[in-house]
């Protein structure tokens, strides 16, 4: 990212970033070692990217991308047995979207609120509106995979829990 994309993609997410609320997700763990607020910066900073280039709406992509996983509490090491479509993979974006209405109205619309509720096609039936959240959708996969190449992931991978 060139320096003008640098200060402009921070233009457009640094309210987030600073707001107390966003910031305690430096401390939930997403998966393997990474936390969720480094997953969702990265997501977004590769949204924002790929928005720009292909000339789409690179705000939406950047904001939809960083509050795509703003669920309300940790989900990691949780053992409550819960009934699988309450889980977290089909139930944290709908989570993720009301918690950003709360805590961000003034960037809501539309737009992004469906990226933020679209973001987990296939495992959500309905698919992002927009390209916009089929952006954060590829990205967001494409962030997720990198855990793939770390070597915790396999042990959390492998360990067997009693």
């Amino acid at each position: 990212m060139s320096n003008l994309d640098k200060i402009e993609y921070y233009k457009i997410v640094s309210k987030i970033l600073e707001n107390p609320e966003f910031k305690k997700r430096n401390e939930y763990e997403h998966h393997g070692s990474i936390t969720v607020y480094d997953h969702s910066l990265a997501v977004s900073k590769l949204s924002y990217k790929i928005a720009k280039l292909t000339k789409r709406d690179y705000n939406a992509a950047a904001i939809g991308g960083l509050l795509h996983d703003f669920y309300y509490k940790p989900w990691q090491g949780h053992s409550k047995s819960k009934k699988l479509l309450e889980k977290h993979g089909f139930v944290h974006a709908r989570e993720a979207r009301d918690n950003a209405r709360i805590y961000f109205p003034e960037y809501m619309n539309y737009k992004i609120e469906n990226i933020i509720l679209r973001h987990m096609f296939p495992l959500n039936k309905i698919p992002p509106k927009y390209i916009e959240g089929w952006i954060v959708t590829l990205a967001d996969k494409c962030v997720s995979c990198e855990v793939l190449f770390h070597p915790s992931f396999f042990k959390y991978l492998f360990e067997f829990r009693k």
